[in-house]
């Protein structure tokens, strides 16, 4: 079996830096309504399942139905994302590497498919065997299901998979799901917990680099 037996991804923050397009969207969303919204307060939502954000400006006084926040976010971020893919420096030529390798590449994103879709749509060919979305699992990260998901859809141990993850939730949710999870921190800081895996980004690695590591044994 080659080593890794695949790449679990995650979008927002690791693949393509769209973190910034979804705190545009959810500052201009707030201040229709009247109300005041921060960079700092739009960090809070690095990782988090779209609901659970909608959950956020709720309580922050937007008197809109979740499903309507949720809506109106991705409507926002889609229509930036088809203007430009900001992808962060190294995914590409990774991605590149993996494929060239032979090792599948599965998306596992707190994002919905409508935009994680999009994504894909702009990387090279067959970059993608397939995609787990916010919207298609009973619990999102940091639960460990999305990366769960992802392993039996590929009909892999988690164990055999590297995870690649620049968020709180997202590290949480693919360590507990038993990857070789790498942190990849971008926008927020990830705690350099033992037995932790953490790169400070893509730019020259490969997958050569996942080889040495394994899962942790405790999260």
């Amino acid at each position: 079996m080659v080593t890794p037996a695949a790449i679990l991804w995650d979008m927002d923050g690791t693949l393509v830096d769209t973190e910034p397009y979804w705190i545009e969207a959810e500052t201009e969303l707030m201040r229709a309504h009247g109300l005041d919204w921060s960079h700092e307060q739009g960090l809070e939502f690095v990782g988090n399942d779209l609901l659970t954000s909608a959950g956020i400006l709720r309580a922050a006084g937007l008197d809109l139905a979740p499903d309507v926040i949720v809506d109106r976010l991705l409507t926002a971020v889609i229509s930036r994302v088809e203007v430009a893919v900001p992808f962060r420096p190294g995914a590409l030529e990774f991605l590149g590497a993996a494929r060239a390798e032979g090792i599948p590449c599965m998306l596992v994103t707190a994002s919905y498919r409508s935009l994680a879709e999009a994504v894909v749509a702009a990387c090279p060919p067959d970059s993608f065997v397939g995609i787990v979305a916010g919207d298609e699992v009973s619990a999102g990260k940091p639960d460990p299901e999305p990366y769960l998901t992802a392993a039996a859809l590929l009909g892999l141990d988690p164990r055999d998979c590297a995870a690649l993850e620049d968020s709180v939730p997202g590290l949480a949710s693919a360590e507990a799901a038993g990857t070789i999870a790498v942190g990849i921190p971008h926008l927020v800081e990830l705690d350099p917990l033992p037995g932790r895996h953490l790169w400070s980004g893509l730019e020259g690695r490969s997958p050569a680099d996942l080889r040495a590591l394994r899962p942790r044994l405790s999260v």
